[in-house]
């Protein structure tokens, strides 16, 4: 647990899947800099796999950990 809170980057990068992935809006993005840059490019991946029907059962397997 230690390990994933020092990793912001990563954390980061999964909370923006998850956003993407529920259709949220991107202005939920964090104000840092570094973590705003992850949380997008996670939040247009998620919204990707959205649009591709990796919702639900379909997407399971990329469910981040």
């Amino acid at each position: 647990m230690r390990r994933q809170k020092r990793d912001q980057a990563s954390r980061a990068f999964n909370k923006g899947y998850t956003a993407g992935v529920m259709g949220k809006s991107k202005d939920m993005a964090p104000q840092n800099p570094v973590l705003r840059h992850n949380w997008l490019c996670g939040w247009r991946e998620g919204r990707s796999d959205q649009w591709d029907g990796m919702t639900g059962v379909s997407g399971v397997h990329k469910i981040p950990l």
